[in-house]
């Protein structure tokens, strides 16, 4: 690209908006707000059907990247970017890149990559070490435009991971960040001589997330967790924790909110323990909604696992939306949680899996014996310092600009 052209990112996903993505789109209004120029490029068109209302104060243009299937069709996008002599000669000299990867991928790649010259981006940014990240790296070979992107969880601990093809995204890349000290101990273990990767946690807008003193309890014990009906939710270990606490006396009740391919199954659980008057699924919610159900909750439990398939998650985003409004919360030992679910200090933390943790740790809300307050406002005041979105874009940017950041720590 041109020396004298402004700064301009792209941001590389594989769909947008997706409902239950919420930290892309902080990240990106958090960017924003610091003057950075961004346009979003999407691999798959969404098939969400409900919406965060934060999406209307992004400013970036979405360009919807196709996936041509005819031969006719892919012989057009062929030669619409020869059309520009650069990504001919582009084309033909990483040939064996493109030949190398799945159709869809390269394909795509040169759209990116056309569509990147002719929106004069300057650096391109993919979320997930996946696909999006594929597709990114192509179009930089094919530009010279460099990349950066963020790896969560999935894209690191599924089973599918393809070991040597992240190895190489992390060389290829400008920069890597991942989202937890967890995450970032495992790449410097796993792929030791591979790039330059940070730990950046994902940020809140805190000013959207107002602290709210819970009032004193009175009746039983409301439970709220939130999150994608899958495995690694762990949601069938709280149906039972429900169960069990009603079966012991205590008076609880849990709301969970989410859609996913495990919703009939948890519907089933629910019905067969008899606990349909205790436990609800609410479905998805928009965030002003969930807002509203963690006001009204005692207790935030995400009582996360790891599947068979290797897949877990990160740091949920729900979680630390949980903190910084002040309701207490439960999580679990897995990946990078425990740096924000210090036990007995930010929260209560459970072993994976355990219905006898997550029983003991409910039973001390239920009877008052744990510090609700404090776990509370120590949770909030570490979200206050360590995930402000206004923290991680300045970070995230002065990457970018090729600039040292803030040290990390743990």
């Amino acid at each position: 690209m041109p020396s004298e052209t402004a700064p301009r990112i792209g941001y590389v996903v594989k769909v947008y908006p997706r409902f239950s993505e919420t930290f892309v789109v902080t990240e990106i209004l958090a960017r924003e707000a610091l003057g950075e120029d961004l346009a979003v490029f999407a691999l798959r068109p969404t098939d969400d059907t409900r919406f965060h209302p934060e999406l209307a104060r992004v400013q970036a243009p979405v360009f919807h990247l196709g996936r041509p299937t005819k031969p006719s069709a892919l012989w057009s996008v062929l030669r619409d970017a020869a059309a520009d002599p650069a990504l001919a000669d582009a084309i033909a000299a990483h040939l064996g890149d493109l030949l190398a990867a799945e159709v869809d991928d390269a394909v795509q790649a040169v759209l990116l990559a056309a569509a990147a010259r002719r929106e004069r981006i300057t650096h391109l940014h993919a979320h997930f070490g996946s696909v999006a990240t594929t597709v990114a790296r192509l179009a930089s070979r094919l530009t010279g435009i460099p990349y950066s992107f963020t790896a969560h969880a999935k894209d690191l601990f599924h089973e599918s991971v393809d070991r040597a093809a992240l190895a190489q995204k992390l060389e290829d890349a400008a920069f890597t960040v991942t989202v937890s000290d967890y995450n970032l101990a495992f790449l410097r273990e796993t792929l030791p001589a591979t790039g330059d990767v940070h730990r950046l946690y994902n940020g809140l807008e805190l000013d959207r997330f107002r602290f709210r003193p819970r009032p004193v309890r009175r009746g039983p014990l409301r439970i709220a967790a939130v999150g994608r009906l899958v495995a690694k939710k762990g949601f069938d270990v709280l149906v039972d924790a429900v169960v069990r606490l009603r079966d012991a006396g205590v008076d609880v009740s849990a709301e969970i909110a989410g859609t996913g391919e495990l919703a009939g199954d948890l519907g089933a659980r629910i019905e067969c323990a008899g606990v349909g008057d205790r436990v609800r699924l609410l479905g998805p919610l928009p965030q002003h909604d969930v807002a509203r159900l963690l006001g009204e909750s005692d207790v935030f439990v995400a009582p996360c696992v790891v599947s068979d398939d290797g897949n877990a998650d990160g740091l949920p985003t729900v979680l630390l939306e949980a903190m910084a409004t002040g309701i207490p919360c439960i999580s679990t030992d897995v990946t990078g949680i425990p740096e924000i679910v210090r036990d007995g200090d930010t929260g209560v933390l459970c072993r994976a899996g355990s219905v006898e943790d997550l029983v003991a740790a409910l039973r001390g809300f239920a009877d008052g014996t744990t510090d609700a307050a404090g776990l509370a406002s120590r949770a909030r005041r570490l979200v206050e310092e360590r995930f402000d979105s206004r923290r991680q874009a300045s970070e995230l940017a002065a990457l970018t600009a090729g600039r040292r950041v803030l040290e990390e720590v743990a």
